[in-house]
């Protein structure tokens, strides 16, 4: 299993945006030195809160701060764009970055993006399944000719051929309906499941991830659980009243807006109470300890069966050191949990633990044997 980071951003319309957007490139480069192993930047164009309009120019930079943590787009909204011009943009990173750069790809989020555009709400599904069907050709850099009401391609072809072989990886959005996981299913793209642990999301996690994998058996590929992601909200720190503590201003702000913004299954939070006992007597969230954090990975993955990676909501409901010290102790703590890491570590000290009566025994006759030695020698006790 990997970890990792999704930025949608949420950044407070009360706050300095480039302050957020430096702080989002800032963390990308911290958790890249604890050993996280991917981060994905959103897109979205409107409410004011997520504030990433291209995922592309957030890579870029990332990319040239870091140095081996793999970055995607979380995700690009493409029925606003065209085909081509998106995945010139890809395979331009795919170079930059030396192969480091994912892309993911999706309908679109926020319903007042596409009113703005005089995109029709009701097509954007539709929109995206129509697109998949030449983006892997237009990835390997082969020529597409291909109209649909809304772009034409006419003998199409990217300028730059992939720095990855065959191609990026492609991952496509999942929430709550089974679009994800049947177009995910039909061409063998990865899925981020963006809605893990929301109530609905994590009902349906694993019916989506059956359905995917019947619809690849019948297209002639296969799903690779490796290539599944799942979004958890999360803010860890030593102590259940810490965690809470960290987040109190934060996460309400965060839940007014979240309430406003959210599909009508997910809202509900706001003015209900507690909102961190709210999210976390609903599963959706972790505000708590690393060992909370655990707990909620083994119920996703009881739920689930096996996936690859876990993304950490991003969602900036502490303030800046406190939010650095919760990735830094999911770096300690739980990360090694699931590697295993200190697998052999933890047995010899239990062997220790164990057999130290035992040896101390011998050690202490031997000591014994080295006094009575040196005083039989020279007539002197030693000391």
């Amino acid at each position: 299993m990997q970890h990792g980071l999704f930025i949608a951003p949420y950044h407070d319309v009360n706050e300095s945006p480039t302050i957020g957007l430096r702080r989002d490139l800032e963390i990308v480069e911290w958790v890249d030195r604890l050993g996280f192993a991917e981060a994905w930047f959103g897109e979205h164009h409107s409410t004011g809160w997520e504030t990433i309009c291209s995922p592309e120019l957030m890579i870029a930079a990332a990319a040239e701060r870091t140095s081996r943590i793999r970055l995607g787009t979380g995700v690009v909204s493409m029925p606003y764009h065209n085909p081509l011009m998106v995945v010139n943009r890809i395979l331009q990173l795919d170079h930059m970055t030396m192969g480091r750069v994912m892309f993911g790809m999706g309908p679109g989020l926020l319903p007042t993006d596409a009113d703005m555009i005089g995109v029709d709400i009701k097509s954007l599904r539709e929109k995206l399944t129509e697109v998949a069907e030449i983006i892997v050709p237009l990835l390997r850099g082969e020529e597409v000719t291909h109209k649909t009401d809304w772009y034409t391609l006419n003998k199409a072809r990217t300028h730059l051929l992939p720095y990855t072989q065959p191609h990026p990886e492609i991952a496509v959005a999942s929430a709550i309906t089974p679009s994800g996981g049947m177009l995910a299913g039909k061409y063998g793209f990865g899925m981020l499941c963006v809605a893990a642990t929301e109530t609905a999301g994590f009902d349906v996690l694993d019916e989506n991830w059956k359905i995917a994998n019947e619809v690849a058996a019948e297209n002639g590929v296969e799903m690779d659980p490796a290539k599944l992601r799942l979004v958890v909200p999360m803010h860890v720190a030593a102590t259940r009243e810490k965690a809470r503590a960290d987040v109190a201003e934060g996460l309400a702000r965060w839940v007014e807006y979240f309430d406003r913004v959210a599909p009508a299954g997910m809202r509900g939070m706001s003015g209900a109470g507690d909102p961190a006992e709210l999210l976390v007597n609903a599963g959706r969230a972790v505000i708590g300890t690393p060992d909370d954090a655990i707990a909620m990975i083994e119920k996703l993955q009881a739920k689930q069966g096996e996936f690859g990676v876990v993304l950490l909501q991003a969602h900036n409901w502490a303030e800046w050191e406190e939010t650095k010290k919760s990735y830094e102790l999911y770096a300690r703590f739980v990360m090694p949990h699931f590697a295993g890491t200190n697998r052999n570590r933890q047995s010899s000290y239990g062997d220790l633990t164990n057999a130290i009566d035992r040896l101390e025994s011998q050690r202490t006759a031997g000591a014994d044997a080295a006094f009575a030695q040196w005083e039989k020698k020279t007539g002197r006790k030693a000391g």
